[in-house]
């Protein structure tokens, strides 16, 4: 059975506003995570983030992260790009040395970065130095889509009704929101190294308004195996009220559509370490319950204490080996919980 790649979401959700929108809240954004299929490269969350109060100065975040614990970081904001391609198409994403390309709907992007990045590790991160020697780093990947694209609040009916009747809404953001794991080719350069690779990974496409100051945590796990099989979803943390929080995700198969499951079991962030984490996923849906286990590799933490927000959630974004029946992928993983809950050593 063929794959429909597009999910039969138009190409037009794909490109990005030619200009500044007119509400200063409208946020216009991608971001991916990339990792090799060795497990010693991770590119766990990088994106560009273009918001309409701040269009002249686009929130820019990068993550690099080797097997050895070395992370290469930035976090700033970087003049925008013309979002236009050769054909006129508002097809580019880009700010400072950043840039995202839809080369064609839903089949194929490209991404960029030329620029500094902080030199750290995943240790010092969670201890919260934000300090380290700043380098020019590069990385050139190319994605291609390998599932159909999921559309959050698409999947199961009271997924829809929390996004657009509650407040983890806000913290999803309102307004269309799609993610699509793809296969990937790429090259990394940092000081001294040059390193190409075969890999996977997760993009994600948001146009919308988002708020979190009600944000209190999440879990958000994804994979593409190289069966083809796959699996994502995101949910939040039990309600101090007791009621139903945002719980959608789904597993594939390697054809065909994307089957709707619920989340029973999460690995919810307690204590925060390197590697090492034990993350497994347990799932319900059609084909009853379903196990996947991992376990965290090259990652990275914020752990920054905001005194304005004295509670914001402590953030983990990395990489994983997972295991499906016995067959194993690297993919995602992200993960928040507030600062009381965190099991501090």
């Amino acid at each position: 059975m063929p794959i429909d790649l597009t999910g039969g979401l138009p190409a037009q959700r794909e490109y990005f506003f030619p200009s500044r929108p007119e509400n200063p809240d409208m946020r216009d954004s991608a971001s991916f995570w990339v990792t090799d299929d060795k497990g010693e490269i991770g590119l766990p969350r990088f994106g560009i983030e273009a918001v309409g109060a701040g269009w002249d100065a686009h929130i820019v975040t990068f993550n690099l992260v080797f097997a050895d614990g070395r992370v290469y970081r930035l976090r700033g904001k970087g003049a925008p790009r013309s979002p236009f391609n050769a054909a006129g198409e508002p097809a580019i994403l880009g700010a400072g040395g950043l840039a995202f390309e839809v080369v064609e709907p839903y089949r194929t992007w490209r991404l960029t970065y030329d620029g500094p990045a902080v030199q750290t590790t995943s240790q010092a991160l969670i201890e919260g130095s934000q300090d380290g020697e700043a380098v020019d780093i590069q990385v050139e990947v190319e994605t291609t889509m390998v599932v159909p694209p999921w559309e959050q609040g698409a999947l199961l009916p009271d997924a829809a009704e929390r996004l657009a009747n509650t407040s983890d809404g806000d913290m999803m953001g309102h307004g269309p929101r799609i993610e699509q794991l793809f296969t990937a080719v790429g090259t990394v350069r940092v000081p001294g190294q040059e390193h190409s690779f075969t890999g996977s990974g997760l993009r994600i496409k948001r146009q919308g308004v988002r708020h979190l100051e009600e944000f209190r945590g999440h879990a958000w796990q994804s994979a593409v195996f190289p069966s083809g099989r796959a699996f994502g979803y995101i949910t939040y943390p039990p309600h101090p009220d007791g009621r139903e929080v945002f719980n959608e995700g789904y597993l594939f198969l390697g054809e065909g559509r994307l089957i709707p499951a619920r989340v029973l079991e999460a690995p919810w962030l307690r204590r925060l370490v390197p590697s090492g984490d034990p993350v497994p996923v347990v799932f319900e849906s059609e084909l009853g319950i379903t196990r996947i286990d991992g376990v965290t590799v090259n990652t990275t933490h914020d752990t920054v204490h905001r005194p304005e927000l004295p509670n914001f959630p402590v953030l983990f974004q990395g990489e994983c080996k997972y295991s499906w029946d016995g067959e194993e992928t690297y993919g995602m993983l992200e993960r928040s919980t507030q600062r009381d809950q965190i099991l501090w050593s």
